[in-house]
């Protein structure tokens, strides 16, 4: 099947890669990350139509549950139909103690797309397409359930900024076309044109947070506010344009202090830009993020540090943030 042009996943593909015309003019692969769902099914088909000799479908098989088979089967199914090629890796998906399901195999599912992407398997063999970026299906429902579930925790900016349209990952590309288009669009499409695909059944698992969200939260919202969805990417583009804004600010306010930050530099500036330059220089540095306790806490300590004997311990993720002279340093664990 030959997607229309008139159909919402093109249509919202064809917006995208208007504001990236880089990507047009490079002769490198258009990679889509396909489970063989409804919303991959109608990106692949989409950049199939867009670029129809340079797309090639990754398919991640995570062995959680015992419908993973007929998804590769399907993904099988489809790109054979297309003639587009298609690569398969298997991943151990697998928690760690203390770590939630949904996050490791998100971490696995990425690690696994990278490299397929880049052309690395899992022995580091050169065998892929050194891809120009990745396409990934999340839509406009996704967006929204991500700012509820942000919500939900008291995010901070980052957080409620959501999903973004481009983000770098292992060292590739990712790109979100379809995030204004919402499911209902994309599986009436499919549906209409006769169009198989395949349903998680994972997805109506209520255990997890995100599908009681969307099983049950979502349909109220619409309840009450028909259309939401538009609305709920509104604010989410809007929290990101305002993270971007204090990124900028923490830039001008790290040159300031320096890296790792004086003491004395950060005293000299309100606490909202002191705890918005910590931060950063924590990201930056350690790759860590303190909570609103800790951070709190790591203030009051900066506040009092007014003699050169005063020191600052406060652990920090697995670290620690200490006084070092003049300056703050943060101890990663041993």
């Amino acid at each position: 099947m030959q997607p229309s042009p008139l159909n919402p996943a093109t249509k919202a593909l064809v917006r995208w890669i208007a504001r990236r015309p880089e990507l047009n003019l490079c002769q490198a692969p258009i990679a889509v990350a396909f489970s063989a769902g409804a919303d991959s099914t109608a990106l692949l088909l989409a950049a199939h139509a867009l670029w129809p000799t340079r797309v090639v479908a990754l398919h991640v098989h995570h062995g959680l549950q015992p419908a993973a088979d007929a998804f590769e089967a399907t993904a099988r199914t489809t790109c054979a139909q297309l003639g587009t090629r298609l690569l398969v890796q298997r991943v151990d998906a697998a928690a760690f103690p203390g770590q939630s399901p949904e996050d490791a195999a998100r971490q696995a599912r990425y690690r696994a797309l990278a490299a397929m992407a880049s052309g690395a398997d899992e022995a580091g063999a050169a065998d892929g397409p050194g891809a120009a970026c990745v396409l990934l299906g999340h839509h406009a429902d996704d967006q929204a359930e991500t700012l509820l579930l942000a919500l939900s925790r008291g995010a901070g900016l980052p957080g409620l900024a959501s999903m973004a349209e481009d983000f770098e990952r292992h060292g590739m590309r990712f790109g979100r076309p379809l995030l204004a288009v919402p499911a209902a669009e994309l599986r009436g499409w499919l549906q209409t044109a006769k169009q198989a695909f395949v349903d998680d059944p994972s997805n109506r698992d209520v255990r997890y947070t995100r599908n009681r969200i969307r099983s049950q939260l979502m349909p109220a919202w619409t309840g009450c506010f028909p259309g939401f969805l538009p609305m709920l990417a509104r604010s989410a583009r809007h929290a990101a344009q305002a993270q971007t804004l204090l990124d900028e600010l923490a830039a001008i306010d790290l040159a300031l202090t320096g890296e790792p930050p004086a003491i004395a530099a950060l005293q000299s500036l309100s606490g909202a830009r002191q705890a918005n330059a910590l931060r950063r220089w924590l990201r930056r540095t350690a790759q860590v993020a303190p909570s609103d306790a800790q951070l709190i806490e790591l203030l009051a300590q900066i506040a009092d540090c007014r003699t050169r004997g005063h020191s600052i311990r406060i652990r920090l993720a697995d670290g620690l943030v200490t006084r070092q002279g003049e300056r703050l340093q943060y101890m990663p664990p041993i």
